[in-house]
Order: structure tokens, then sequence, then C-alpha cells
């Protein structure tokens, strides 16, 4: 039970994350299943955190910055909609494998992605990657053994 506890946890820590932890656990001789299920909870965890604390910590550095809301022009409002479409899947599905998952998330939200978009591409790459990286190496370990 510990184990799967510390892959929960190692799941969490960014740049540890699923694509070091899940190998690890699984040749460790842990469960692949409960070891994708923890490692990809507990990374999901600490993104949510990111995503949902970046709004809080936006609006304290306008207010302590005096900033207002300034009105956006029509070409920036296009722009941003073009981004919530295309670019934060394609972040998100890149995100944990070039700069982490907890970064990929940060990124997006600073381009200006909601958090619902935000929350939903980097759930589904979570879970497509924690797949990928359990499945490859629960295979290739066992043909290996």
């Amino acid at each position: 039970m510990i184990e799967y506890l510390l892959v929960f946890l190692g799941g969490a820590i960014p740049w540890l994350e699923i694509g070091l932890v899940i190998p690890l656990g699984i040749i460790g001789g842990l469960s692949p299943v409960w070891v994708i299920i923890a490692a990809f909870s507990g990374n999901l965890l600490t993104v949510l955190v990111v995503i949902f604390g970046y709004q809080k910590f936006r609006l304290w550095k306008e207010s302590r910055n005096g900033k207002s809301e300034k009105a956006e022009s029509k070409r920036t409002e296009r722009g941003k909609r073009i981004w919530n479409k295309y670019g934060m899947p394609g972040l998100a599905l890149v995100g944990p494998i070039l700069i982490g998952t907890h970064i990929a998330a940060f990124i997006g939200l600073f381009f200006g992605a909601s958090k619902i978009n935000t929350t939903v591409w980097m759930t589904l790459s979570i879970a497509v990657w924690s797949l990928v990286f359990g499945v490859v190496t629960a295979m290739g370990f066992n043909f290996f053994v």
C-alpha cells in the first residue's frame, strides 16, 4: 500500500511525473493498473491546483499592480478563440514529454486558454500518456522476463 502512495506522490511532483514514476513502479514489481491509476491521480491533482490557482494568482497580481481589464480588440478575441480551439490540445499532448504537465498547463493559461479547456485537455493528455507509459513498460518488461 505504501508503494502506491509513493507512486501517487511521485506522480504529483513536477519533473518526476508520470513519465518516470509509472515505468519505475511497474519495473519495481507493482501492479501496472494500480500504478497507472495512482500516478495519474497524483499528477492530475497537482495540475488542477495549478489550473485553479492560476486564476487567483492573476487576480492578485492585477490588483497589486492596479491594472484594470482593458477592452480586447477583435483581433485579440479571434486569436484567443483560435488558441482555445487548437493551441491547448497540441500543448497538452506534447507537454508531458517536452516540458511537463504543470508547465504545460501554466503556459496554456498564460496564453489565454480557459480553465475548462485547460482542464479537459490536460486530463485527456495525462490519461493518454499514463496509459502509453504503463502499457509500453508492462509489455516491454514482460517481453524481457
